[in-house]
């Protein structure tokens, strides 16, 4: 993400913090700041490694979904295949990775669309969207804990999901409306 040295003056510095909890994925912190007028505020954050989200496109205009249970919102929802940086990890390996593992497919080119941030006034995740063509069909390899099923939908279909909320989660939209404008 690009810095502006305008920005210095909305700049807030660290000055120390603690880990309040740790898991295999996240970790919480409470951060002390100083805040510009020179003032000292918390700051609550949740990191994350960060990800990589694929736009999938097939020589006939239709875009590579999944679809899987989201346990937070308690429902099934169509999404771009994405997933969790390894450590180190390129975000294009972890875009390639990714696509083949959820829906078996490969792809011959890519072109990285843009890297989001999801919420930042708590977390500092960041996804690398990719989009893909050239795409080659093969078996999906999906992790023992992951069950998620490929769909290929058109355009239209899309934004039917759109309007009726059964697409809703902020990297497909991003990646959906980044692929389209960024054509």
């Amino acid at each position: 993400m690009q810095k502006n040295s305008e920005d210095e003056k909305f700049s807030e510095k660290r000055l120390g913090g603690r880990e309040i909890y740790k898991s295999r994925m996240l970790k919480y912190d409470i951060d002390e700041v100083l805040l510009p007028n020179g003032r000292k505020a918390l700051r609550e954050v949740i990191r994350h490694p960060g990800a990589a989200a694929v736009t999938a496109v097939l020589p006939d205009g239709k875009i590579v979904l999944v679809r899987q249970y989201r346990y937070p919102v308690g429902r099934v929802l169509y999404e771009l295949p994405a997933g969790k940086l390894n450590a180190g990890e390129d975000p294009l390996a972890c875009a390639r990775r990714e696509l083949a593992e959820e829906t078996g497919f490969t792809a011959e080119q890519w072109r990285k669309l843009s890297s989001i941030v999801t919420a930042p006034g708590f977390c500092d995740e960041v996804i690398h969207i990719y989009r893909a063509d050239g795409l080659s069909a093969g078996r999906p390899r999906t992790d023992e804990d992951e069950f998620v099923e490929t769909v290929c939908l058109t355009p239209q279909e899309i934004g039917n999901l759109i309007r009726n909320g059964g697409i809703c989660d902020a990297k497909t939209l991003a990646g959906l409306f980044l692929c389209e404008i960024l054509k």
